[in-house]
């Protein structure tokens, strides 16, 4: 009986080891500066992009009234297809000339794959940029200052501790 019991146990701890070796990920904070334009506070979706152009995951979503969803288009018909729970990686909407800091967890197995990072933005009664910004995920790219072409300025990741 004791063997058994042993034997089970360390069959479970090479199972818990090896799951955990499969599925690593790696934490980046994320800053992202917004231009200084004028309105609304601009609601900001952060999602892992697959090689083929299509949403993967949501990685972080700034704006916390899920009624302005909508206004990220072509991320909002993905997340009511798949109906992703997104409640853990909300928060508050950045303004105009605002940072914004978030902690990115980015699964290990996606970089230098094709994956991106897209950062898309939307500001209510203004125009919505599907790619504000883009980011390869490689282990190179990643890091990079990289510009917006709407409400961000820029967005920079910087691996944390």
């Amino acid at each position: 009986m004791k063997l058994s019991l042993k034997f089970l146990a360390i069959i479970f701890f090479l199972g818990f080891f090896a799951n955990s070796t499969f599925a690593q990920s790696s934490k980046y904070k994320c800053m992202l500066q917004m231009n200084a334009y004028t309105g609304e506070k601009a609601y900001v979706v952060i999602s892992l992009i697959n090689p083929k152009g299509e949403y993967e995951k949501t990685l972080a979503m700034l704006g916390p009234d899920k009624q302005w969803y909508n206004t990220l288009k072509d991320w909002y018909k993905f997340q009511t297809k798949t109906k992703e729970k997104i409640t853990t990686v909300t928060g508050a909407s950045v303004g105009g000339g605002d940072r914004a800091v978030r902690t990115l967890e980015i699964d290990n197995s996606k970089f230098n794959k094709g994956y991106k990072l897209r950062f898309e933005s939307a500001v209510e009664e203004q125009k919505y940029f599907t790619t504000d910004v883009e980011i390869p995920l490689t282990t190179d790219g990643v890091t990079a200052k990289t510009d917006g072409k709407g409400y961000i300025r820029f967005v920079k990741l910087n691996k944390a501790q």
